[in-house]
């Protein structure tokens, strides 16, 4: 009996399992899994910032409104997490003051329960690679059941003191959504060339000699690996700055954390929005570093050059890391290395990327085209990050608040192309040289075949030699004596 219960219970797993392979080979993903997913993306992302929110709502000692309140504030939140613009009403002076700034950290989390969401939506690849029918229908699904809570969201925080605007809800929440699940679903189907590759085709003639083909799909990659590497020193720079500047304002960034609550849920609460800021102020640094810096309201431009009077700014521990008013100084030229780094590194990516394997050098000109690619993959990256980091923060003198994206990508376009040209030419030539020795050292030089040597032409009156081997005669001494031969 054990033995055939053991052989009944080895059979059911074995049944299982076929017709788990058969599934998984058969079925394309279905519009229901994708809207479930979409969906539970973004309740987990709502849900997360309730509980915060709801949790500080309790610790205050002084609450001014409800729970309710709480709840339209944290869904308020969670669409400003989404770049939506939102309009705060009950204002002193009863205008409408926007808000407008995106919180860059907590962006980060709906756009990876978004990308995580898609790509669960999608069962797989089949043979060989190829990718099961159906991505269009689970990209749609996660969308669809995203923006079904978005949209219950932004009717529900409507109600609240904090409203989101009608454009940004209907547009850059939509084209945040689809773009994030986009990927999700793209990087399932393991990241095929196909769709890349169609929407690069649609680019000039000239554009797509670089970018197309074997040799493209090359420099593409190393161009994207430079722009990545450029943008993650100019951050991690800005970030370094800020910091810098924070311990040297050490007394006036803690005077601003004092005096804007004296109780603990009130400083917990201060420190967190400080911390969920900082992205936010490593683009600013950056942004400072390559030359445009930041506006901080109407009429006040902070530069490494010059910074012109502050207005009347709330207190706030990050703005008391603004470099004072005046003529810039050397300590202030000094942020400049920070875009000297970010062009170097690129220069180095393109560099190390022109030297193939096989001892294959790219040529100059390809070499300085691959630079100026990556720096406009930086430039555009680092301007939306730009344009998102900053934003209105109420009327008049906070209308403008923040980095200008478009300036900021212009400026970080010339100091990658203008450092990272030289930089990649010249890192380039040095590599490349040992490998082209290496190269033309292992090339076989063709050997000649020995030519025989021409017979010997015997003199006249000579007398043959004697065969040698086993067909000479041997050479007889008795004969030679008794003929008396000499």
């Amino acid at each position: 009996m054990t033995v055939r219960r053991s052989s009944l219970s080895l059979l059911l797993v074995r049944l299982v399992r076929l017709v788990r392979l058969v599934r998984s080979r058969h079925r394309s993903p279905g519009l229901a899994a994708g809207l479930l997913g979409g969906a539970l993306a973004a309740g987990l992302g709502l849900g997360s910032i309730a509980v915060l929110v709801t949790v500080l709502w309790i610790s205050s000692p002084y609450p001014d409104s409800g729970p309710g309140g709480a709840l339209h504030v944290a869904a308020a939140l969670w669409l400003l997490a989404h770049g939506v613009e939102l309009v705060r009403a009950d204002t002193l002076s009863g205008v409408p003051a926007p808000v407008g700034v995106t919180p860059l950290l907590l962006l980060a989390l709906p756009v990876w329960l978004l990308h995580r969401a898609a790509r669960d939506a999608v069962d797989g690849t089949g043979e060989e690679g190829a990718p099961l029918v159906g991505a269009r229908t689970a990209w749609a699904g996660v969308v669809l059941g995203y923006l079904a809570v978005a949209a219950a969201a932004a009717g529900y925080a409507a109600g609240g003191a904090l409203r989101p605007s009608l454009l940004g809800a209907g547009v850059s929440l939509p084209v945040l959504v689809a773009v994030a699940a986009g990927a999700g679903v793209w990087a399932a189907y393991g990241r095929p060339r196909g769709p890349v590759e169609r929407v690069l085709a649609l680019l000039p003639r000239g554009a797509r000699r670089l970018v197309l083909g074997a040799e493209g799909r090359e420099r593409v990659a190393v161009a994207v690996r430079a722009a990545g590497a450029g943008a993650a020193v100019l951050a991690g720079g800005g970030a370094l700055l800020v910091a810098v500047s924070s311990v040297w304002h050490l007394g006036a960034a803690r005077g601003a954390f004092l005096e804007l609550t004296e109780v603990w849920s009130g400083r917990f609460a201060v420190l967190l929005l400080c911390v969920v800021l900082v992205p936010n102020a490593a683009v600013w640094g950056a942004a400072y570093a390559v030359g445009p810096g930041f506006v901080l309201g109407t009429g006040h431009v902070v530069t490494p050059l010059a910074s012109d009077p502050a207005p009347l700014l709330p207190p706030f521990p990050l703005l008391a890391a603004v470099p004072e008013a005046g003529a810039g100084g050397v300590l202030n030229w000094a942020a400049a290395v920070v875009a000297l780094l970010g062009g170097g590194a690129v220069g180095m990516f393109v560099g190390r990327g022109a030297v193939r394997p096989g001892g294959r050098v790219w040529s100059w000109k390809r070499a300085v085209g691959v630079v100026g690619l990556a720096g406009v993959l930086c430039a555009v990256g680092f301007g939306v990050l730009a344009g998102m980091a900053g934003g209105p923060l109420g009327v008049g003198t906070l209308a403008r608040f923040g980095p200008v994206g478009w300036q900021v990508g212009v400026a970080v376009w010339v100091w990658v192309v203008g450092v990272g040209m030289p930089v990649g030419l010249g890192l380039r030539w040095w590599w490349g040289r040992g490998e082209v020795t290496g190269a033309a050292a292992s090339v076989r030089t063709p050997v000649p075949l020995p030519v025989p040597a021409p017979a010997p032409v015997p003199l006249p009156g000579a007398v043959p030699a004697q065969a040698s081997g086993a067909d000479a005669e041997p050479y007889d001494f008795e004969r030679e004596e008794g003929t008396g031969t000499p």
